[in-house]
């Protein structure tokens, strides 16, 4: 195989039909006596993978490319308002298949985790914070990196140096990024356990003492640079080179999957959009494991 967007595609297509055969469970849910989907779900979710990884923003915009270009491969594609309701329901299957995948790649056993949390705006007017139907759950909060302030949540990424996602959460902006992360590795117990003596590489704010203690109780052993007054922090010499790989990871989710510029309106809709974009990596991340790329988290291949 070779690294271009229509053997992605195909690959994709193949490895999501195939293992929702072998795993029923992972499809939507529908009605016993429903009519049959003429998009079927693997479609769907290698049409959101392709819209991801292309930068599209407007699911309009995305379809009309896709009955000009790609109408071989998809023989009926909907109307916006008929794929916008059929991904907001995937949402799980999206998660799901993101896990296969990313199981499926040489990468998901290495023994280093980098972990962090970036913003996702939602909005920008006060008036959107007070209206929208995210305000229960999008929040004002900091983002040091960039010393800015947004309305929002922020998602937060437990992946490894070669840049594929193996864990994933996504919360309010101010939620704490320590607590977000052993809720995350409670989810992932069995994984975790599976694991021992995994390092976790991740910045200054992931420190506590009770916090540190309950990652140890797990295995875990947590490498991060010291705070000011605090004495030196063994493998600081190797932290810096390390850590400026999450901040790529999450340049390419921004920079070349959009994900600041989802466009959801909805819980349901947020879920769906962001889901894809981490999705759209890990396929990428796969598929450049399989076909032997020396970047694997390269999108050059699949973004034209």
């Amino acid at each position: 195989m070779t690294p271009d967007l229509n053997t992605l595609a195909t690959a994709l297509y193949v490895k999501i039909d195939d293992e929702l055969k072998a795993r029923p469970w992972l499809a939507p849910e529908r009605p016993a006596g429903g009519i049959e989907p003429k998009l079927s779900d693997a479609e769907l979710v290698t049409l959101a993978v392709l819209a991801a990884l292309l930068g599209y923003t407007s699911e309009r915009r995305w379809l009309r490319r896709a009955r000009r270009d790609f109408a071989g491969m998809f023989p009926y594609l909907p109307g916006q308002s008929g794929f916008n309701k059929r991904l907001r329901k995937a949402a799980g299957l999206v998660a799901g298949l993101a896990r296969v995948l990313a199981a499926d790649t040489t990468l998901w056993s290495d023994d280093v985790w980098v972990v962090d949390s970036t913003p996702v705006e939602c909005g920008r007017s006060r008036e959107t914070a007070k209206r929208s139907a995210l305000a229960s759950w999008a929040e004002y909060g900091y983002c040091a990196s960039h010393s800015r302030f947004f309305w929002g949540l922020r998602l937060h990424l437990v992946c490894t140096l070669g840049g594929l996602p193996v864990m994933v959460a996504l919360t309010g902006a101010k939620a704490d990024e320590r607590t977000t992360l052993l809720g995350m590795l409670a989810g992932e117990a069995d994984l975790v356990a599976a694991r021992p003596g995994q390092t976790v590489l991740a910045d200054r704010h992931y420190y506590g003492r009770a916090f540190e203690a309950e990652l140890a109780e797990r295995d875990l052993r947590l490498l991060r640079p010291a705070h000011k007054g605090e004495a030196p922090r063994p493998g600081t010499a190797l932290f810096k080179p390390l850590r400026q790989v999450i901040e790529s990871i999450n340049q390419t989710l921004k920079g070349q999957l959009e994900l600041e510029r989802h466009g959801g309106r909805t819980v349901a809709g947020v879920l769906a959009r962001v889901l894809s974009r981490v999705l759209a990596l890990t396929a990428a991340v796969w598929h450049n494991d399989h076909t032997d790329q020396p970047v694997k988290r390269s999108l050059l291949a699949y973004d034209h």
